[in-house]
């Protein structure tokens, strides 16, 4: 009897153990604005994996469409539906002016190495925007860039003439439209869902994005004039609730923290030559398309109107965004002077 009343009572403690550790492991749910395999995908997984292989905790990863779109992730997202979320600042503009800032033409530099640098030692990326992010409930956990935008038409653009009244889709954000105003074609907000079916039906002229994202969604069937213009990256940023953030533990806030880590150095890897091999994978599927690099001297017509578009981004995001702009251009010049 004995021996059998021992045996209970360590069965009864184990299930209880179990029953505590499964109440303390959670399924966090994290949703981007991306397809399987795209570069947002690629940093989500890898964040699951670090939280699944050195936690209890599960992650559930929702990919674009499956809860909506941008916006309706940010607000499931701030109102705790949802753990995590992955969104450019370009539809966080309307929520936070001062996120708009990637969108001022030709304030980051065009080649890869420098632009990571930047976001590895800017003190506007790893200060000041999370503080701004807090401002409305959202911990800030990773910022980063997916690559150089590229500009899609039904016609080559081979001259900034050729931009003239072109209808160029743009995210849901005011400074982006700015831009293209600039750039003297036609901004024409819309969201993602219904970018195809505009480039199809002639409704759009054109539109930009990263070239894996013109590949991976297609826009090159419908867009087949690829123009590199060098004029902006697209930057994404990785965030959670505050709220939920803060109500984990010290040892579950390190893991989101480290995880977080592990998913940005996996991601920078990964970009890595995804252009040109997404480029490639355009060329080898599309007998119209036509690939053209803007010469300087065209380049240098479109930098010309980027005083304007600064001027706009500063009258948006007041002076929070004045001394934010400051501080990118001093973060800018530390790089690039340490190349020199």
């Amino acid at each position: 009897m004995k021996s059998h009343k021992l045996l209970t009572t360590a069965g009864i403690g184990a299930l209880m153990f179990g029953m505590t550790s499964a109440a303390m492991a959670d399924n966090w749910r994290y949703a981007h604005e991306e397809y399987e395999g795209d570069v947002q995908d690629v940093f989500a997984v890898a964040f699951k994996e670090y939280v699944e292989e050195n936690s209890d905790h599960s992650v559930q990863i929702y990919r674009f469409g499956e809860l909506g779109e941008s916006d309706d992730i940010m607000e499931q997202t701030r109102s705790g539906i949802l753990q995590f979320v992955n969104q450019s600042p370009g539809f966080t503009g309307s929520l936070i002016p001062s996120a708009q800032i990637f969108f001022v033409p030709y304030l980051l530099p065009t080649d890869m190495e420098t632009v990571l640098e930047f976001f590895d030692e800017s003190t506007a990326i790893n200060e000041m925007f999370p503080e701004l992010y807090a401002e409305h409930g959202l911990e800030l956990l990773k910022m980063y860039p997916e690559g150089e935008m590229v500009v899609t038409t039904d016609e080559p653009i081979e001259s900034v003439d050729d931009f003239q009244n072109k209808k160029i889709r743009v995210m849901t954000n005011p400074l982006l439209s700015e831009t293209y105003n600039a750039f003297g074609a036609t901004p024409t907000p819309l969201p993602w869902g219904e970018v195809y079916g505009g480039l199809q039906t002639g409704i759009l002229d054109g539109q930009e994005n990263p070239i894996f994202w013109i590949e991976s969604g297609g826009l090159y069937e419908v867009s087949p004039h690829l123009t590199f213009t060098g004029h902006g990256w697209f930057t994404t940023a990785m965030m959670a609730n505050q709220d939920f953030f803060n109500g984990l533990s010290e040892e579950d806030q390190q893991l989101v923290r480290d995880a977080s880590e592990a998913a940005y150095d996996h991601t920078i890897e990964h970009i890595q030559g995804l252009a040109e091999e997404s480029l490639d994978k355009i060329m080898e599927a599309c007998d119209n398309c036509t690939v053209t690099r803007l010469d300087d001297e065209q380049i240098d017509k479109l930098r010309e109107q980027a005083p304007q578009v600064e001027e706009a981004f500063i009258e948006m995001a007041g002076d929070q965004g004045a001394e934010l702009l400051e501080q990118f251009k001093a973060d800018l010049e530390a790089v690039t002077s340490d190349e020199e």
